[in-house]
């Protein structure tokens, strides 16, 4: 609820300036809200339910699966609002100004996969992604990423949430012949899936470069070179988080966690 909304059924006229500072004394403060996919009742139980069957997993079990998703990067970072501390009396200078370019300056799909032994191979996502091209995508950078991690399919678990592509009769049909175990998903969880860390830490690297790219095969490039300093360790921190997530799922009941 906002201040403004809090102003309105306080039985008293009161400013808006009072209910801030009232709700600062009382320890509260103000919060951009997090985006989360929004949770439905079903949504919530497939949460936990998810999390129920596997709050007994044990690190070695969490070190058997291979996470996998796909991301949006963009030439110019975030879709998001940028914010930035300005001194008071600073003038306009380049510190405080996010540069545009013109229809955006593009972006590019990214499909990405890791496990216990770090990142394996990534591929940019030419034109719409359908059955066909997943299937493409996990012959190549699957199966690479196996054969340099000195894997098979049955050594691990295979991750990869509920996108009608990854569900489909032509790729479950290429799991089964290829022998690959997979995990059943839930639905809008986030907070349980790995990988969506990994993408920050991957957008983080290439938002420390001073100078945009200047053209989308510029920006696959760092991307390439940002992926590939990506470190066992940090994909290994990423693992060990399971059995906590797991646990914070339950204790949420299927709910919103801080992950």
């Amino acid at each position: 609820m906002s201040t403004s909304s809090l102003k309105d059924v306080c039985t008293k006229p009161v400013s808006t300036q009072t209910v801030r500072r009232h709700l600062k004394k009382h320890g509260m403060k103000a919060i951009v809200k997090r985006k989360h996919p929004l949770l439905l009742k079903c949504h919530i139980r497939a949460q936990l339910d998810f999390a129920l069957a596997h709050q007994d997993w044990t690190l070695e079990d969490w070190k058997r699966v291979i996470w996998s998703d796909e991301t949006k990067i963009n030439c110019l970072g975030s879709d998001g609002r940028k914010w930035v501390w300005k001194k008071t009396g600073e003038g306009l200078t380049s510190r405080l100004v996010e540069g545009t370019m013109k229809y955006g300056g593009g972006s590019l799909m990214l499909w990405g996969c890791f496990g216990w032994e770090g990142p394996g191979y990534a591929m940019k996502i030419e034109g719409k992604m359908d059955a066909n091209l997943y299937v493409s995508i996990l012959e190549d950078a699957l199966q690479d990423s196996l054969e340099y991690w000195g894997q098979t399919p049955n050594d691990i678990v295979f991750q990869q949430d509920n996108n009608p592509k990854h569900a489909s009769k032509k790729a479950k049909t290429w799991f089964k012949e290829h022998g690959f175990e997979f995990m059943e998903w839930p639905a809008q969880s986030p907070d349980l899936n790995p990988i969506k860390h990994l993408w920050g830490i991957l957008k983080c690297k290439l938002a420390s470069h001073k100078e945009p790219p200047a053209s989308i095969d510029e920006l696959w490039k760092r991307v390439e070179a940002e992926w590939e300093k990506i470190s066992a360790k940090e994909c290994r921190d990423l693992i060990e988080s399971m059995p906590r997530r797991v646990a914070a799922v339950v204790k949420a009941k299927g709910g919103y966690t801080k992950y």
